[in-house]
């Protein structure tokens, strides 16, 4: 089972091999599948991140390596290892049924910011010369500075234009200080800087500065402004003092001035600005703080630490019930009239929230804040288009998450080098490599660990700027990353050297894992979509190895007499094409 590493496999390379090729770079269909069907956790990212790479770095303690992989990746490693809303953990197959939790991935990716031994900024190399090309970004938000620092990368000369006198967006203006603090968000701005970015801040496009003279001064303008506009509901109420809209509440926070809150602190909504006022209320002195969302907690971009750090802090949240009202006395807000809520699934197989007749109740209130949700304003753009004008990140899709946002405007800065360049200079595929060893290094115990959690600051010692999760320590790190099963490596069995001793099946860690088969089931592109189980030994014709209930505990091979099974590591690429 082996080809020449500089060219593709030939007619003779065996049909039911994994992948198309035995080393180097390889982008058939089987190639991606195998990718896609063995790593979901990278799939499931929204920038690609090399997942299961970054975490074997961790469990190796070589925490540059892995701050390495998530900034080429996903450009703001120690701020993702805060914030993310970790789409990685719920696809992680640790997680799958009868594994136990998924891998805490995002504390993880933390780990490799707090424990690198850092004297310097990091800033990759350049993967292309100067291009002579100016792109003008308008937003310096998570989707314009991924944009930003890509195509400075790429040889293009980038200037980001922004309103506020510091880049961020969000991260500097939204988010609280003790989830993400704001030396750790302007170290890996200044990153971006020194990979070529240039900034011209307190600068309103629309206003000190038009769209058209952009256009005429750059090759391509990207809009990467954000949904900066509040979306207010239309209900009785809104016009009364103490309703409000919480992006504006938390701007202000952020901004180092301090809202007056006492007494009675509603806050409607269920993603991270209704979650941070709420926080953010109880420790600026309100009585009584209660979050009410109109879905289910299943359905909140939060995870269960949130809600944990809710009842810690004395914050309270009630789920299925939306607001009809608002009530005053004298022009002020005094209570909030609620309706509760049912999950209905449509015909399309989505939940929608009705209302359920008669079950209105109040909530009093002093100040009510509102998450829900901000829209794009594109006034100040007016009819402008063109081949030479690219929308990204929020502005684009609506509001969404950090890691959406970043893995967007590098989807968006494909397109602009594509435009500047006249071609596509980036290519598809994976790295196929031989293993010098015989296993991954995994044991089967590390399979039954149970997820770490993470430390946090006493509830006592909370305050506004004060980080409330510390991190996990190098020992929690490391023990933690080894829960991943690496699953971007390979193992294969070789049926032509195999004697079929079926001592592989005894060692099993799981069930299925190597099965009997009497053939394989292909598609119509030569991917390998199943099998044919052996029903008795006269169909039993191989063994099939399925990467996708693979361990990468090497069981198989300690045991195997004719070491018929190897050992490959094989990675999703993205790299420069090779031109002559």
């Amino acid at each position: 089972m082996s080809t020449p590493d500089d060219s593709p496999a030939g007619s003779d390379w065996p049909a039911e091999a994994a992948l198309s090729r035995a080393t180097g770079f390889a982008r058939a269909s089987k190639d991606i599948d195998w990718v896609e069907k063995s790593i979901p956790c990278q799939v499931a990212c929204p920038a690609g991140t090399d997942i299961p790479g970054y975490l074997e770095a961790i469990a190796r303690e070589d925490f540059a390596r892995a701050y390495e992989i998530n900034l080429s990746d996903n450009i703001f490693p120690a701020v993702l290892g805060r914030v993310c809303t970790r789409p990685c953990e719920p696809a992680c197959r640790h997680g799958w049924e009868g594994l136990g939790e998924p891998v805490a991935i995002c504390f993880a990716k933390r780990s490799a910011d707090d424990f690198m031994i850092r004297k310097d900024p990091v800033v990759l190399k350049a993967l292309f010369p100067a291009s002579g090309k100016a792109v003008a970004i308008i937003g310096g938000g998570a989707s314009g500075l991924a944009l930003a620092r890509e195509l400075a990368r790429w040889g293009h000369g980038v200037t980001v234009y922004d309103r506020h006198d510091r880049p961020g967006g969000l991260m500097e203006q939204g988010i609280p200080e003790f989830r993400l603090p704001r030396d750790v968000l302007r170290r890996e701005v200044e990153q971006i800087r020194l990979a070529g970015v240039e900034f011209i801040l307190g600068v309103d496009v629309g206003c000190d500065v038009t769209i058209q003279q952009l256009r005429a001064s750059h090759d391509a303008v990207v809009v990467a402004a954000g949904t900066a506009q509040p979306f207010l509901p239309e209900l009785p109420g809104m016009d009364l003092v103490g309703v409000q809209h919480g992006l504006g509440f938390l701007r202000a926070v952020n901004a180092g001035e301090l809202p007056e809150v006492h007494g009675r602190v509603v806050v409607i909504g269920g993603g991270f600005t209704a979650v941070d006022c709420a926080r953010i209320s109880q420790r600026l002195g309100a009585s009584d703080v209660r979050m009410v969302y109109r879905r289910s907690a299943a359905e909140m971009y939060i995870t269960q630490s949130e809600l944990q750090a809710f009842e810690e802090e004395g914050v309270r949240y009630e789920f299925l019930a939306t607001p009809v009202s608002f009530g005053g006395e004298n022009g002020q807000v005094s209570d909030v009239r609620f309706i509760r809520t049912s999950r209905v699934f449509g015909s399309d197989g989505r939940a929608a929230c009705e209302p359920i007749p008669g079950s209105e109740f109040s909530v009093p209130a002093d100040l009510v804040l509102l998450g829900t949700g901000q829209v794009r304003d594109a006034s100040w753009l007016g009819d402008e288009q063109g081949e030479d004008l690219f929308h990204a990140g929020d502005f684009a899709n609506g509001s969404e998450s950090l890691i959406d946002a970043i893995g967007h405007g590098k989807q968006v800065a494909r397109k602009v080098d594509h435009y500047l360049m006249g071609c596509d200079r980036f290519e598809e595929g994976v790295w196929i490599e031989d293993v010098d060893a015989p296993t991954t290094g995994r044991t089967r115990e590390m399979n039954q660990r149970s997820r770490t959690p993470m430390p946090g600051l006493a509830s006592g010692k909370r305050g506004l700027r004060d980080e409330v999760e510390i991190g996990l320590g190098k020992p929690g790190a490391t023990t933690e990353a080894e829960r991943c099963y690496l699953c971007n490596y390979k193992f294969e069995i070789d049926n032509d050297l195999c004697i079929y001793c079926d001592r592989c099946l005894k060692v099993m860690p799981v069930d299925h894992c190597i099965v009997k088969a009497s053939a394989l089931i292909f598609d119509d592109q030569d991917r390998i979509t199943g099998h044919m189980p052996s029903s008795s030994s006269r169909d039993y014709n191989m063994l099939y190895l399925d990467s996708n209930a693979c361990t990468r505990c090497g069981a198989c091979v300690e045991v195997c007499p004719v070491e018929c099974i190897t050992l490959q590591k094989v990675t999703r690429v993205v790299r420069p094409v090779e031109r002559a």
